[in-house]
């Protein structure tokens, strides 16, 4: 494992606490701002809005950047946003800082996705994507609780220093250790290659794979805590447990759908994606009895976290000519997914359904990503097209 993957896995641990660690203090910057609870919540949508549009669009503006000079440059903006989220004296001024954050974060991710895959041979490019994956996954494990362990000792503001001192970190070590020219062939790609990589079915199934993926987690994760509460009957005091074996077995995942990625790309990914159909199912059946609840818990986030590697890695192989647009637009694509999975999730509850039936969305979604997995993977034996060769690279 290569110093440079290891900075990229740092920066996209910093900027995963930064998006996850505000639901640790959120009463505490309710409080201290003099707003509500649901009125903080904003922080978190705001934060999902700006990935999934500010993202995309920065990343397509900076495409002619220098990739190592662009990731510098993205730490250090990180770093001056965490501050400003410290010492905000409003709410609506900390809402702000954090759509600035978000907007680098969406950036930051579909470029460290390209930079990772150009610094490791071929046959690595699965575990490269994970280890950056597996950021999200250990900022839930470790920095989220290491940060709410800091707001509550030293009150919220701090955790967003704390946080910003980990991104000016992890930006000294990016400067000191990745190559100059790391992902140089991103930048030499033209626009109409960027666009014209979004109509390779390999590209867009894979963004509504992802969306279908998400809504069905989502919809069941987003109201877990009550779930566990009310249907499975467990203690407050165990939700915590509970759910840090969901970030373990994430964590996991996303180094095992890796090896897959490396190993058998698609048929790992329909394996992947039907083993998570299964345990949604599994999920509504196991919700009142806590044991098997736990244990279902604990595969779902392996199984969940276990697809990104192999869809992301085929995504950006059949976008290798024209990278920025599709690697900026995976991190958009998964909170898409989130925003209708927390939607749909609700509507369910006032429904009158009750929080059992939450996993049977994600069943249903899943299903429906089985089969699109399963029918973009007969396309492509059909079809005698190969992968693009990255931009800058001649045609032997």
């Amino acid at each position: 494992m290569s110093l440079p993957l290891l900075a990229l896995f740092l920066a996209a641990f910093a900027f995963g606490t930064a998006e996850f660690v505000i639901a640790g203090v959120l009463p505490d910057v309710a409080l201290g701002l003099g707003v509500s609870i649901p009125v903080a919540g904003y922080l978190v949508s705001g934060y999902a809005i700006g990935i999934a549009i500010g993202g995309p669009a920065l990343a397509v503006l900076s495409k002619k950047m220098n990739r190592k000079l662009l990731v510098i440059l993205l730490g250090l903006g990180f770093t001056i946003g965490q501050a400003l989220c410290a010492i905000a004296p409003n709410f609506e001024l900390l809402l702000l800082a954090r759509i600035f954050v978000s907007v680098l974060h969406g950036a930051y991710f579909g470029i460290a996705f390209v930079l990772a895959t150009s610094i490791v041979p071929p046959e690595r490019r699965g575990f490269a994507m994970a280890l950056i994956l597996s950021g999200l996954t250990v900022s839930n494990v470790l920095g989220v609780p290491g940060g709410t362990a800091i707001g509550t000792m030293l009150g919220w503001r701090a955790t967003f220093w704390a946080v910003g001192l980990l991104g000016l970190a992890a930006t000294l070590v990016i400067a000191a250790v990745l190559p100059a020219r790391a992902g140089s062939g991103a930048a030499q790609g033209s626009f109409r290659r960027e666009f014209a990589a979004l109509g390779r079915q390999q590209v867009f199934l894979g963004f509504l794979i992802a969306i279908l993926v998400m809504t069905g987690q989502y919809s069941l994760f987003t109201y877990i805590a009550p779930l566990l509460l009310t249907v499975t009957g467990v203690g407050s005091q165990a939700i915590p447990i509970i759910l840090l074996l969901f970030g373990v077995g994430a964590t996991v995942g996303v180094f095992i759908g890796g090896r897959l990625a490396d190993w058998r790309l698609m048929p790992s990914l329909i394996a992947i994606l039907t083993l998570q159909t299964t345990l949604f199912v599994s999920l509504y059946f196991a919700a009142p009895y806590s044991v098997p609840m736990s244990i279902a818990v604990i595969l779902w986030g392996g199984a969940t976290f276990a697809f990104g590697s192999p869809l992301q890695s085929r995504m950006l192989l059949w976008a290798a000519d024209g990278p920025n647009l599709t690697s900026a637009l995976i991190p958009a694509g998964f909170n898409i997914g989130i925003a209708v999975g927390a939607v749909l999730g609700a509507a369910l509850i006032e429904a009158g359904l009750g929080y059992q039936a939450l996993p049977l969305i994600g069943a249903v979604s899943l299903a429906f990503a089985v089969v699109i997995a399963a029918f973009s993977a007969f396309l492509e034996r059909r079809s005698s097209t190969v992968p693009p060769l990255p931009a800058g690279v001649p045609a032997q």
